[in-house]
């Protein structure tokens, strides 16, 4: 498994390239911003994107997909309870003080349990609300690898106060279904 992760954005998000040495296919998860960077770091490495993965609707995850779906045409992938605050990414932006990214249209729904297959590299999603409604994780049981989003930090988790989100939610999605999932 090829898996490279650097910070995007002025928020710093961390997105992750993922590819399977022997086919060549690749996902790219959380894209922000600084799209030159995702796609030197796939063409570095010869691969092809399939998948756009977007573990939530905040600007700091989606604010580079479609840019990132134009230059690659591969689908872009959203839990459905993200679709309000996927709606307010301009309202997003005002926060930041920054310019609205072009509205990205999702093509598929991320549902609990679904499998992302990229090559031979098979990833389950992990509905986990509580940062937002539609949080996900993406675990590669195979690799022992958890993308956590923002549901979960070294040493803390995401934060609760924005638009969509729970503490009772996210303390429940990591003691119902990360730590139970990713041992």
């Amino acid at each position: 498994m090829i898996h490279k992760i650097f910070p995007v954005g002025p928020l710093q998000c961390n997105c992750s390239v993922i590819g399977d040495e022997t086919t060549h296919e690749a996902m790219v998860i959380d894209p922000g911003d600084n799209v030159e960077q995702i796609l030197e770091t796939v063409k570095q490495h010869g691969l092809v994107v399939k998948q756009i993965v977007v573990t939530h609707a905040h600007i700091d995850h989606v604010g580079g997909a479609m840019k990132l779906k134009h230059a690659t045409g591969a689908p872009i992938l959203l839990n459905q309870n993200d679709s309000a605050l996927l709606k307010m990414l301009d309202v997003q932006a005002a926060w930041l003080g920054m310019a609205a990214p072009e509205k990205a249209q999702i093509d598929h729904d991320l549902a609990d349990g679904d499998s992302i297959k990229t090559g031979n590299l098979i990833s389950t999603v992990l509905h986990t609300p509580g940062h937002t409604e539609g949080s996900v994780c993406i675990y590669f049981a195979g690799e022992k690898k958890l993308i956590a989003g923002d549901t979960l930090f070294a040493g803390s988790i995401g934060r609760t106060d924005l638009p969509g989100g729970s503490f009772q939610k996210i303390m429940n999605s990591l003691h119902h279904r990360v730590l139970v999932t990713a041992r």
